[in-house]
């Protein structure tokens, strides 16, 4: 998930629209956000990056399947799964066709892409910062 600091940050141009079937569990006071991202941003640094607080357990590498999400729009501007995200989100509970890791959803194309996170995509055990 974390992006290579020497490399610049590319301008917010396209429209990332996130649908939050429990956005208080994340953190959010609405159900839907859209927002501009980069190009090379990931799904999940975009999110996080707007306080939409989806869950990492592993910190964004592609070790779990905590930040499963639905792409229901634009996928074609994502990068395509790898075959270790598909062996990852195949762990995810209500796995769909378009089930990806929002941490390995590269933004490539210029969208609009539109994602859902499910309401039961939270770490129940993470503990609270001290």
């Amino acid at each position: 998930m974390h992006r290579d600091p020497n490399k610049p940050k590319a301008p917010p141009t396209v429209p990332l629209t996130i649908h939050m079937e429990d956005p208080e569990g994340l953190g959010a006071s609405e159900p839907t956000r859209t927002i501009m991202v980069g190009k090379g941003d990931s799904i999940l640094e975009a999110a996080m990056d707007c306080g939409i607080n989806i869950e990492h357990a592993c910190g964004g590498v592609c070790a779990c399947s905590t930040c499963h999400i639905y792409v229901e729009g634009g996928g074609s501007s994502l990068s395509e799964a790898t075959e270790a995200e598909e062996d990852r989100v195949e762990e995810a509970p209500g796995l769909q066709r378009n089930s990806r890791l929002s941490c390995q959803c590269i933004v490539e194309g210029n969208g609009p892409i539109v994602v859902r996170v499910p309401s039961w995509n939270r770490n129940a055990v993470k503990e609270d910062p001290h």
